[in-house]
């Protein structure tokens, strides 16, 4: 059991403040519970006694500095609602018995179908939204990936003639003549639309910087390939 993130609760007709973990698991201070039972002895004495009865520091409580509004913080603990119940027991006076009813009751409204269902629709909420979170960070790493593949997918004419064991200047001229490409105003080879990413899917512009300048390369998909592997080398 972790101190963590400790929430009050201030509902439930109080008798001592009740706090939730990062677990939603419900506790309360042992100092608070020392004080509603009016127990004479002094904290420091009767706390560690009282954890002398089995209880397991990390399970059944969780030790920790109060805040301090000026002096020393001085020694305190979350400790478990079963724990606070048997604590109250062990005092066998009627403040024991009026605290340990409080925490059965506490415990009834805690369980009861509307605050469980309260609670799993709170778990929900903070999961859907750490997901949201968690896919916000991760769709500009995946989109560099993607684009990484899709980069290592695609050839230029350069590579293409290599891998299809053709010179680079036939692979162009055979795709200028068969009309599969054609030279811009600034002789930068494009692909008919037919054949580029929204047709045939032969061709793929990306947009490319060097040195401060961006252009448009022309690449060749692997169906690309493929065809003109068909066409020119079989």
């Amino acid at each position: 059991m972790t101190k963590r993130h400790i929430k009050r609760k201030e509902n439930m007709n109080e008798l001592l403040k009740i706090n939730t973990t990062d677990s939603e698991r419900i506790t309360v201070s042992a100092r608070d519970l020392h004080e509603a039972l009016e127990v004479k002895t002094q904290f420091k004495d009767w706390f560690p006694r009282m954890c002398e009865y089995g209880f397991e520091d990390g399970k059944d409580f969780c030790s920790f500095l109060s805040e301090s509004t000026g002096g020393r913080p001085s020694q305190d603990a979350q400790i478990t609602v079963d724990m606070a119940k048997e604590i109250a027991m062990l005092q066998r006076t009627e403040k024991g018995k009026e605290v340990r009813k409080y925490f059965i009751q506490v415990e009834k409204e805690w369980n009861s179908p509307e605050r469980v269902m309260a609670r799993a629709l709170t778990i929900a909420n903070k999961t859907i939204e750490t997901l949201k979170i968690e896919n916000s960070e991760m769709k500009p790493k995946a989109d560099y990936f993607d684009n990484l593949v899709e980069r290592n997918l695609l050839t230029n004419f350069r590579d293409t003639a290599k891998e299809l064991g053709l010179r680079q200047t036939d692979l162009i001229n055979n795709l200028i003549e068969d009309g599969y490409v054609y030279r811009d105003q600034k002789s930068k080879l494009k692909p008919y639309a037919k054949y580029g990413k929204t047709g045939k899917g032969l061709f793929e512009l990306k947009e490319f910087s060097k040195n401060d300048h961006s252009d448009i390369q022309t690449l060749i998909t692997p169906k690309g390939r493929e065809t003109f592997r068909l066409l020119y080398t079989a």
